[in-house]
Formats: C-alpha cells, sequence, structure tokens
C-alpha cells in the first residue's frame, strides 16, 4: 500500500520511512556530508539526473528526505522540499517562482519579517508587493496585476487570528492565471490542508508546531512535483539553505505527535479565549473558536479545530500589556510559538516591532495586544497565571 491510501495518523507514523539493511525501527539521522559512489560512470548519472540517488547532504541526505516524504503526505502534496528555517522556505520559493519586474499580492496580517522580506528586501531586486487585508476578496481582485504571479497569504493570522477563505481566494488566483501560497504554520496539516482546498503552495515553519517542543529551527514547501520539485528544490540544491539531519530527525519525530498535540493545544486554547472573553479589563479576543470571531463560520468550513494562538486587547495600551506580560510567572516571555510551554509576547514591540507604525496599525496591531500561544499545561494554573497579570492592571 502507498502513502496516500492510509489514514492521516498513520501517515504522521510510518510515511516516507525506508528501513536499511540494518533493520532499525527508528528512523536513523545520516550525519554525512557526502556518499560514495560504486563507479565512475554511476557518480556520473547521479550529478546528470539519469539516475536517482544521494549526491551531497547540502540537498539530499535520507533523513531530511523521510521528513519531506512524510510532511507531503500529511498535507496531500506531490513534493516537499525541506529548508533551514520557515523564512528559508519563503525565501526559497520567492527565488524559484519569481524575476526582476514581478508582483506578488500579499495580505497584511502575515508575519512582521515576512513583510519585511517582500517590502525591503525583494524590492532591491525588482519585485514589488502590494498589500492588502487577508479577508477582503475584492481588494485581492484589484490588486492582481498583468505581472502579479503569485497571492501570499497565512490564515488564520499572527496574531490576530482573522481567517481567509481559502476556496474562494485560489479562484480568483487561478482565474488570473496566478498561484494561492499559504502559510500553515498556525494550523499544521492536522488541522489544515490548503492544498486540498485549491492552493497551488504551502508553506511551513516545522520550528513551530511541526516540531512542538521548541527544540529545532526548520521550514519546508509543500506542492506539486513542477513546482516545488523543480523549482524551489533547484534553489535549496543551488543556495544552500538547507536543513541538517538531525534537526530532520527531530521534526520526524514531532509528527508523530501531532495531532494528539493539536487537539490539546486547541481544547486548552479555546478554554483560555472563553475566560479571557469575560474578564472586565480585556476589551476583545482574537480567536477563530469563538463564535463571535467575525470568520468563525469560515473557520468552521475549512479547519477542522481553530488552532492554539490567540491574542486579546487591553484598553491601557503598551504600559498595561507590558504589566500584564511581566507579572505572568508560568508562561514564558518569548517570540516563538508552536511550544509545549505556553509563550507570551507583546507583538508592537517583538515579532512586528521592525514594521512602520502604520504597517502596523494596517495590520491591526496595537499596542494594546498581546499574543499567546497556548501549550499543554492544565488549564487552571493557565488561568491562574494570566489572573496575576489581570490583577496588576486593577
Amino acid at each position: 500500500m502507498s502513502d496516500k491510501d492510509y489514514k492521516f495518523n498513520t501517515r504522521a507514523v510510518r510515511a516516507g520511512q525506508v528501513r536499511t539493511p540494518e533493520g532499525e525501527h527508528s528512523e536513523p539521522i545520516f550525519t554525512t556530508s557526502s556518499y560514495v559512489f560504486n563507479s565512475a560512470a554511476e557518480a556520473a548519472a547521479r550529478f546528470s539526473g539519469d539516475e536517482p540517488g544521494n549526491i551531497y547532504s547540502r540537498f539530499t541526505n535520507p533523513t531530511v528526505r523521510t521528513f519531506e516524504q512524510r510532511l507531503a503526505a500529511l498535507e496531500g502534496g506531490e513534493r516537499c522540499v525541506a529548508t533551514a528555517s520557515g523564512m528559508a522556505a519563503i525565501l526559497a520559493t520567492c527565488l524559484g517562482l519569481l524575476k526582476a519586474g514581478d508582483h506578488i499580492v500579499a495580505s497584511q496580517s502575515i508575519f512582521g519579517t515576512t513583510t519585511v522580506m517582500f517590502s525591503q528586501h525583494l524590492a532591491k531586486f525588482g519585485v514589488e508587493t502590494t498589500f492588502v487585508a487577508l479577508t477582503d476578496e475584492k481588494a485581492w481582485q484589484d490588486a492582481i496585476q498583468d505581472n502579479t504571479v503569485f497571492l501570499f497569504l497565512e490564515t488564520p493570522s499572527n496574531p490576530l487570528g482573522e481567517v481567509a477563505d481559502i476556496r474562494s481566494l485560489a479562484a480568483i488566483a487561478h482565474e488570473r492565471d496566478c498561484l494561492l501560497v499559504v502559510d500553515n504554520c498556525l494550523c499544521t496539516p492536522a488541522l489544515q490542508r490548503p492544498l486540498e482546498l485549491g492552493a497551488d503552495i504551502v508553506i511551513h515553519s516545522a520550528t513551530k508546531f511541526l516540531d512542538g517542543q521548541g527544540r529545532c529551527m526548520g521550514g519546508a514547501v509543500v506542492g506539486s512535483e513542477e513546482l516545488v520539485g523543480k523549482d524551489i528544490y533547484g534553489v535549496v540544491r543551488t543556495c544552500g539553505p538547507s536543513m541538517s539531519p538531525f534537526n530532520a530527525w527531530t521534526f520526524l519525530k514531532g509528527l508523530e505527535t501531532l495531532s494528539v498535540r493539536m487537539k490539546a493545544h486547541c481544547e486548552n486554547a479555546q478554554q483560555l479565549a472563553e475566560w479571557l472573553q469575560a474578564q472586565p479589563a480585556v476589551s476583545q479576543v482574537y480567536f477563530p473558536g469563538l463564535k463571535t470571531h467575525p470568520q468563525y463560520d469560515i473557520a468552521q468550513s475549512q479547519q477542522s479545530a481553530p488552532g492554539a494562538v490567540l491574542s486579546f486587547e487591553l484598553n491601557g495600551g503598551k504600559d498595561d500589556a507590558w504589566t500584564l506580560v511581566d507579572a505572568t510567572e508560568l508562561v514564558s516571555i518569548t517570540a516563538n510559538l508552536g511550544d509545549t510551554k505556553t509563550t507570551i509576547t507583546h507583538p508592537a514591540t517583538t515579532t512586528h516591532g521592525r514594521l512602520t507604525p502604520e504597517q502596523r496599525q494596517e495590520a491591526g496591531i496595537s499596542d494594546g495586544l498581546i499574543r499567546v500561544a497556548v501549550g499543554l499545561e492544565d488549564i487552571e494554573d493557565l488561568k491562574a497565571d494570566f489572573q496575576r497579570g489581570l490583577a496588576k492592571l486593577t
């Protein structure tokens, strides 16, 4: 049976593994930079592409390949290319698909560093980006130009949890011969599979929920053999933003428990969001699992659960936000997310701190906003910790 014949949890544990003659049960880590050929002819055939096989670990490593095949099986893609980080995955996608004079339409609600990459670094090489509101489909339509190559978005967005209708945006993109690229970092394929909804490419920061314990850096691009296996793989092969074998092995272990972890993350996040919503000092909670969320119905239609990242607004601006953050004792003050440990951060001065005030305003990042990536601690302990912070405000 092929990987696609099995259900999700089986693929998460088994897909991509090819046992060596040693008969190992757990996937091995191939810590080697190069590989030995049986003859000069075999070496020539490998380098020319006439014969498959390992050449050099910058772009062919068995442990990395196992991770790539497993994640592709979970996302429903033909090919996955692993990278050194989530940002490297986005950069490899851009280098593989774009040239000077091309155009991107991107959500205003993407990760702050991605905004900087598009607006500053790609701009130096003649690639223009137009930013639009994530949920304004007319704005997406109007922003597409004759030279637009792809539409880029995160859904749910970080940190406000806005949800885009992937099916609708895929239709808009394809009508104008554009690609749809979706960052699926917050949901993972355990909760959402954008390729099944019409997207062409899925981006991951494996550093986050795919690992699940904050141990390693890595990224991945998933899609068709033509786009990912040719254009984007070519960038990784030549330019070298490669995933290390050890990190790939760590992510493989993370994928084995992905579905179980995401279910527990989401249950905790739902309870914390509902509790925060009832606190007088909190003016608004942003979380797709709340029925008051403006895209609640869309989230219900394309996600199996709301995710584990929420944010909330305090009336007192930056002073209140910093007071609450500093008063917590259990949660970790860090900008990372996707960990078993709950993390808290102030986006306006961390993850989105490099944006201009105008860009932050357009993205809805206020000075009173706090983001929480909910972990796997006991929910009552989490509530008590946030209550410590809220008590400081009164």
